[in-house]
């Protein structure tokens, strides 16, 4: 039989007393560095003067907020229709290929948008082969033909829909699944035609589901900097960056990140109220699989071309494009410089991954333990995070932050006449800290949903045999959750490698990460030697993919 600690009832009650308060603590504490560059933010923004801002107003604000409106609304659509179509086309009917595109339709995630717009930069933009072939053929010059221009909004928003529509088909696929077929199979008696039933039926009870992915879409989208910055759109993400660092204008940085923050959490709030309008799709249990239906001829021709060109655009030719620039760029993986550009990557990604598993993890087992409103506030500060973009972040900390270190290093010259410098806005560890309120959503959300399979019996039986909260947390759940927090973890190690706009304003001086020597290369034009690093950060942003793929397989 296991061996057990047994403690005494009085040394019990202090254990347990000093396990919650330091649990307690911690979590507080957690919550305050999520809130921190929100409210950062909020009083740099105030405080900058309305002369600052009267000056946006008249002159870069209408146009960044309308081009931020007009991606958000292009990628909208776009996902949507996507999104809900390969859903449906996947879930409800039989056609060529359909098992393989069920799990081939999520690829598109493991690639950030930024290295997707490098790629068909590359074919399509003038000096491209896809233009210097039609010039050669027709002996065009470059004022005898039109050509879509890619360095464009809609180019930029055709990235964005390639590598965001597989958040409304993994919800949408799921909740056309959950459907019984009564509905269905009802309006069809009544003489509606499939396509009828699927707008009038199916449509209408997966609203929720579908709203919450398209929600979801939006916000990656008013956090996205690569793409925009790339294609030369300009929008409040790249009016932040810009304002920071190439105007030096920090009050307009902050008022910039304020409406870009005050954006993205009225999307959050949305996406939220949808994901809990969805709980009454729970009540209607699945009496009955709905029967999908085969088809035949030109109808499964163009299921097939439907579900096949998302993959092919979103995945494979980006992939096959990037293979060929690398293989004529100059750029060597095992030179000094890209081992360092990979080992700063790692360290960064290792570092954000645990501090924010462990900040997931305390703040979900408070939530189990001291269930209340203090729990319940925590948990919702801790979710804020994904819903502000990685810039408004970037802003929020460095300000106090910069603060903090000009003040120190003031007082240090005024009484013992030495310099401290930059000790807190120079150093990896705050670029680790925005990394932890970006990602703890993605790192929570995998932990809570592991947490859900450990019954509340199991800790009420290790309380018995007189283990603390965080006993129980190191004895019973761990052991359960391993495969919740590998998952948890990896998430966030793929996220941080993929981050752009707060590593780009915050990372120390001569730290250069994968993204940035990508971001840095591209700016440059020498979109070839881009590859080489988008090629690693796409590979490592395969593995959370992998993990997906097989549970929609599974599934």
């Amino acid at each position: 039989m296991a061996e057990t600690t047994q403690i005494t009832a009085p040394g019990a009650r202090r254990a347990r007393r000093s396990g919650t308060r330091l649990l307690t603590g911690l979590v507080c504490l957690v919550a305050a560095a999520c809130l921190l560059p929100m409210l950062a933010v909020f009083l740099a923004a105030v405080t900058g003067g309305t002369d600052t801002l009267a000056h946006l107003i008249e002159t870069v604000l209408p146009r960044y907020a309308g081009a931020t409106l007009a991606l958000v609304g292009l990628v909208a659509a776009g996902t949507l229709v996507i999104g809900v179509g390969a859903a449906w086309l996947v879930t409800m009917t039989r056609f060529p290929g359909v098992r393989l595109f069920e799990i081939l339709l999520v690829l598109p995630l493991a690639f950030p948008a930024y290295v997707l717009a490098y790629a068909y930069t590359h074919v399509l933009d003038h000096p491209g082969i896809v233009q210097a072939t039609l010039r050669d053929l027709t002996g065009w010059g470059p004022r005898d033909y039109w050509f879509p221009e890619i360095r464009s909004l809609g180019g930029a928003a055709v990235m964005l829909v390639l590598v965001l529509y597989p958040y409304v088909y993994l919800l949408t696929r799921a909740a056309f699944l959950q459907q019984s077929a009564t509905g269905f199979l009802a309006a069809r008696a009544l003489g509606k035609g499939p396509f009828a039933a699927f707008r009038q039926v199916s449509l209408p009870m997966a609203r929720p589901a579908i709203a919450g992915g398209v929600l979801l879409a939006v916000m990656e989208t008013i956090a996205d900097f690569g793409t925009v910055a790339h294609f030369g759109v300009q929008t409040l993400a790249t009016g932040i960056y810009a304002s920071w660092f190439l105007l030096a204008d920090r009050a307009a940085a902050a008022q910039l990140a304020l409406c870009l923050l005050v954006f993205a959490l009225l999307v959050a709030m949305l996406e939220r109220t949808q994901r809990g309008a969805a709980r009454y799709h729970e009540t209607g249990r699945r009496q009955m699989a709905m029967p999908p239906a085969d088809l035949k001829g030109f109808r499964a021709a163009g299921a097939v071309l439907f579900c096949a060109l998302p993959v092919l655009l979103g995945c494979l030719l980006p992939a096959f494009i990037l293979f060929e620039m690398a293989l004529g760029s100059e750029q060597d993986l095992t030179s000094r410089r890209y081992v360092r550009f990979i080992t700063n990557s790692l360290t960064l990604a290792s570092c954000a991954a645990v501090l924010t598993l462990a900040a997931a993890v305390a703040v979900g087992f408070f939530q189990r333990v001291r269930p209340g409103g203090l729990a319940g506030f925590v948990g919702s500060v801790a979710k804020l995070g994904y819903a502000v973009p990685g810039g408004v972040i970037a802003v929020g900390l460095l300000v106090p932050f910069a603060a903090f270190d000009n003040a120190l290093d003031a007082f240090m010259r005024a009484r013992f006449d030495m310099s401290t410098g930059l000790l807190v806005t120079g150093s990896i560890w705050l670029l680790v800290g925005a990394y932890m309120v970006r990602f703890l959503a993605a790192a929570l959300g995998a932990y809570e949903g592991g947490q859900a399979s450990v019954h509340t019996n199991m800790d009420a039986a290790a309380r018995s045999l007189g283990q603390t909260p965080l006993g129980t947390l190191r004895r019973v759940h761990v052991p359960i959750l391993t495969p919740s927090l590998l998952t948890a973890l990896l998430i966030v190690f793929v996220d941080v490698m993929k981050e752009l706009p707060a590593t780009l304003i915050m990372r120390p001086f001569n730290y250069d990460t994968l993204a940035v020597q990508a971001f840095r290369l591209a700016s440059d034009e020498r979109l070839e030697g881009a590859a080489v690093p988008s090629l690693v950060i796409v590979a490592m942003g395969l593995l959370p993919v992998i993990l997906i793929c097989r549970q929609v397989g599974r599934r």
